[in-house]
């Protein structure tokens, strides 16, 4: 997808950013916060960005509470590729729900999905995509859905690195995170995905909280259960899309500051970039190209930098 966002604020290149093979050593072994990005006007860029907002007394220091950095997450904190892991996710739910449905043989867009016949899914639109989230994401408690999506990151595999989908995250970015948070901001990814597939497993991959979590989200519904005990039931209809102008509704709406700092990598992430940047004071939005891996197996924890652009 075309990926092109030019802001009044400082633009990032992103030069040298890899897939990377890494020991469970990780970060603390390193003097340097950000070992893995390559030493150049990138990462100067933010350092200097970081430095400024932190040190007491400078014109642009930035009092804690308000250092809060919002990261979109497919493309820019874990791979997207071939197609967003999230509908990976619902693919392989129509499948294992299949027998439960001998219909769907016949029905499309469900006939096509077992058949693995993508280019027939793909012409049933739209409308197709909003059956398959439908009958994958609703029509059970929170709490299963929860457990259905730990079971999943838990077993699938990435179709070409044969690797858990939670692997597949950039390490840079991981090592980003980890020095924002270390000096006092704190963090929030703000994506177009479910919130409900998101938070479940974002706090052991990223350190990032169910709270400052911000997707998409279905209607939920409070009810008593047959058992006597209080449930929320997940419906089909659509509450709240985080994409876009979303992004920045939602920042306001869940998070209720404007960050300091911002990073994406589509124009869904577009105006998001441009309210943090429209903030009075030190801005940073960051902004990176999509990634064509050639060489790189796993994405996460540091041994060697794959060049893959």
């Amino acid at each position: 997808m075309p990926h092109k966002i030019r802001l009044a604020c400082r633009a990032l290149s992103f030069l040298g950013l890899a897939l990377l093979v890494l020991t469970s050593s990780g970060i603390s072994a390193q003097s340097d916060p950000l070992p893995s990005w390559n030493d150049g006007a990138t990462k100067r860029s933010i350092t200097d960005f970081v430095a400024q907002v932190t040190a007491e007394g400078s014109p642009g220091f930035v009092p804690i509470p308000e250092r809060i950095a919002t990261f979109d997450n497919d493309g820019t904190l874990w791979a997207e590729q071939p197609v967003y892991f999230q509908l990976a996710f619902a693919l392989d739910r129509v499948r294992a729900l299949a027998a439960q449905h001998p219909e769907w043989e016949s029905e499309q867009p469900f006939k096509a999905l077992l058949e693995k016949d993508m280019k027939a899914f793909a012409a049933t639109g739209e409308n197709g995509l909003l059956q398959i989230m439908a009958v994958t994401h609703a029509g059970m408690t929170t709490d299963e859905f929860a457990r259905i999506v730990l079971d999943w990151v838990a077993t699938a595999r990435h179709p070409r690195f044969h690797r858990p989908y939670i692997d597949l995250v950039y390490q840079p970015m991981l090592e980003l995170l980890a020095y924002l948070r270390a000096n006092g901001f704190k963090t929030f990814v703000v994506s177009g995905g479910g919130v409900e597939f998101m938070r479940p497993w974002m706090e052991k991959v990223y350190g990032i909280p169910p709270e400052q979590v911000v997707g998409s989200s279905g209607m939920v519904k409070f009810q008593m259960a047959a058992n006597g005990r209080p449930e929320l039931q997940k419906l089909s209809d659509i509450e709240f899309v985080d994409d876009g102008p979303g992004k920045p509704v939602g920042i306001n709406r869940f998070i209720g500051r404007r960050p300091i700092f911002a990073f994406g990598n589509s124009d869904g992430d577009l105006q998001m970039l441009q309210w943090t940047a429209a903030g009075e004071g030190a801005r940073f939005c960051g902004h990176r190209p999509p990634y064509r891996c050639r060489t790189g197996i796993r994405l996460r924890p540091a041994i060697r930098d794959r060049q893959t652009r």
